[in-house]
């Protein structure tokens, strides 16, 4: 055979085209990563003031008006309720200003990640020494000593998102398995939901118990895991009944190139660029990573939407796979399913 025929023998078009989809994804992966992670700073960061009544206005608008504008300040009646609004996830820190001597308090949150509270400790004591002020810290929902930067919650969730495709990219795509009419395709969610309820447990198990590497509820951390990785599961197979082995591609786009550098685990969301900023909650990374850590340092609060946002990943997911699986359609061999049988040489045309 020529050069020609060989090439075009060890490289089929349909083949070709999915490296070039795979060249696409890898390019698209550097930029996501690096155009969100390369250059972090705090920006519009949701944050208390509680002062005096004759200094409070004025501190607010000094704050709202530092270069770059890295600071959302609000006044806040008084500590107590500083730390409430902390605990319950409405703003990442609060200056606590007293009413006598030159030292005020910062109040952080570093269980909602260290980098954050780092970077709010260094702004706070530049602008304290502007007046001859001084500033304490205190960490009101503090990072586990074996929670390194804070990162464990997103590391767990990031596992649990790779379980959930990877398990439903292998029962769709399998050799031998055919296009899902209904009984597969509920067969398939069975599967996952199963799959799930296991990675679920073995995730909180590992994090909690095993390494200690995060507190909070086990039992909690294991509901979580379930509903991440089911969702990102039925995603997984609903993109693959339609697009075939491409959908799982298009997974890929969604969960690890745009879901995990938005998703707040190695800079919080205040300290990312406005795109990642914007889209990390509406994916099951950034749901997943906000809800993991509410469980272990918030006391479980401010969990709802993005419980619901995992849950409608995983309702629609489950729904597309069933209708698609519903259609009439030629009960042929998957295309990627009959290249592994024929070059094991089981299969013929």
């Amino acid at each position: 055979m020529s050069l020609v025929d060989e090439l075009k023998s060890a490289v089929t078009p349909r083949a070709a085209l999915l490296v070039v989809g795979v060249f696409a994804l890898q390019l698209l992966f550097i930029t996501s990563y690096v155009g969100a992670l390369h250059h972090p700073k705090p920006t519009d960061v949701p944050f208390g003031v509680v002062a005096p009544p004759r200094v409070s206005a004025q501190l607010v608008e000094q704050l709202d008006r530092l270069p770059g504008g890295p600071i959302d300040p609000r006044t806040v009646t008084d500590e107590a309720e500083a730390r409430k609004q902390i605990m319950n996830r409405d703003i990442d820190g609060a200056l606590v200003v007293a009413p006598t001597g030159r030292t005020d308090t910062l109040l952080v949150a570093s269980g909602g990640g260290t980098v954050l509270s780092s970077a709010l400790e260094t702004i706070f004591t530049k602008v304290e020494a502007t007046q001859q002020r001084t500033v304490r810290t205190v960490d009101v929902a503090p990072a586990s000593p074996e929670d390194f930067d804070g990162l464990s919650a997103f590391y767990l969730v990031v596992g649990w998102c790779v379980g959930g495709y990877i398990c439903a990219a292998i029962l769709a795509i399998s050799a031998g398995s055919r296009p899902a009419n209904r009984e597969r395709a509920i067969i398939r969610l069975g599967v996952l939901a199963l799959y799930a309820a296991l990675g679920g447990l073995g995730g909180a198990i590992i994090v909690g118990p095993i390494l200690g590497a995060l507190p909070g509820s086990v039992a909690a951390l294991w509901g979580l895991g379930t509903l991440v990785v089911f969702a990102v599961g039925a995603a997984t197979l609903a993109l693959q009944s339609v697009f075939g082995i491409v959908g799982i591609g298009l997974a890929i786009l969604l969960i690890v190139v745009a879901g995990n550098p938005s998703a707040g685990g190695a800079f919080p969301l205040p300290m990312l660029p406005p795109f990642w900023k914007a889209i990390g909650p509406w994916l099951p990374p950034g749901a997943g990573t906000w809800a993991a850590r509410s469980i272990a340092y918030f006391k479980g609060n401010d969990m709802t939407a993005s419980m619901l946002v995992l849950s409608a990943w995983a309702v629609v997911g489950s729904v597309v796979t069933l209708v698609m699986s519903s259609l009439k359609r030629t009960p042929q061999e998957e295309p990627i399913a009959t290249e592994l049988d024929t070059a094991g040489g089981t299969g013929t045309r």
